[in-house]
């Protein structure tokens, strides 16, 4: 049978007072580790693996994405891809990837497939193909405990916000888009600022879906609150009342 990555459904929810550091001290936002088969040491599977990796960390910084699969026979085969941030620089993408690689193999060891995400970053690999699916089972949410003085408008503004950043993504050949909205008045100037993204193995009809999918998943986890995001194996969405964003 197929392995498949353990289901979890806005399994997390962190308390955001924080940026997360940017670069290769910063700790991984979430992982999860395949549940239904393992490989052996010096088996064809593993040295496939190494392979994958070390082939995702040299193509994926120079566009930000990278997918990939090596092996001859279905057995052994290892797919795997990579996604940076779209303000991510290729040294920074490549420093999170390298990291992305090392550290979900120390928390899976031996596992058939892993998923470890970073805000810079993240990385996923399985000994099936899972490419142009969408991935709506592995995900996480997470949110700023800080609550907005009118949860009802400022939810409604936050999702108009999203939903043309998530049709934006669908269209950009990097499936990914920013921006802001101002909220309040002359006086009171305040932005809500987001970001969706999609991995590239999927259409924008799929990225599109997706990120419409996190979008609704968004007042399960933070309705009312400052920041928060749906994060998941295809696509992510967030937003922050303060410019969370190198670009």
């Amino acid at each position: 049978m197929p392995s498949k990555l353990t289901p979890t459904t806005l399994l997390l929810i962190f308390a955001l007072l924080f940026q997360t550091c940017f670069g290769a001290s910063a700790n991984p936002l979430y992982h999860i580790c395949s549940s239904s088969e393992n490989f052996t040491a010096h088996s064809s599977y593993e040295s496939n693996l190494k392979t994958l990796i070390n082939s995702l960390i040299y193509k994926t910084p120079s566009i930000g994405f990278g997918s990939a699969s090596v092996g001859k026979y279905q057995n052994q085969k290892a797919y795997g891809l990579a996604l940076c941030s779209g303000d991510m620089s290729a040294s920074e993408c490549k420093t999170c990837v390298s990291d992305a690689t090392k550290e979900v193999l120390n928390r899976c060891p031996y596992n058939k497939g892993g998923m470890i995400w970073y805000d810079n970053c993240m990385f996923k690999y399985l000994d099936t193909d899972f490419f142009g699916k969408i991935d709506n089972t592995n995900t996480f949410a997470m949110y700023n405990v800080r609550n907005v003085t009118d949860p009802a408008m400022f939810n409604y503004l936050t999702k108009e916000l999203l939903s043309l950043l998530a049709y934006k993504a669908s269209l950009s050949p990097k499936m990914y888009a920013s921006g802001e909205l101002k909220i309040g008045g002359e006086s009171n100037k305040k932005y809500i600022y987001g970001l969706t993204q999609c991995t590239r193995d999927l259409s924008g009809r799929d990225c599109n879906k997706c990120l419409h999918d996190a979008i609704r998943g968004l007042p399960n986890c933070c309705d009312g609150k400052e920041g928060g995001r749906v994060v998941g194996g295809s696509c992510n969405v967030r937003y922050e009342i303060y410019p969370f964003l190198k670009e």
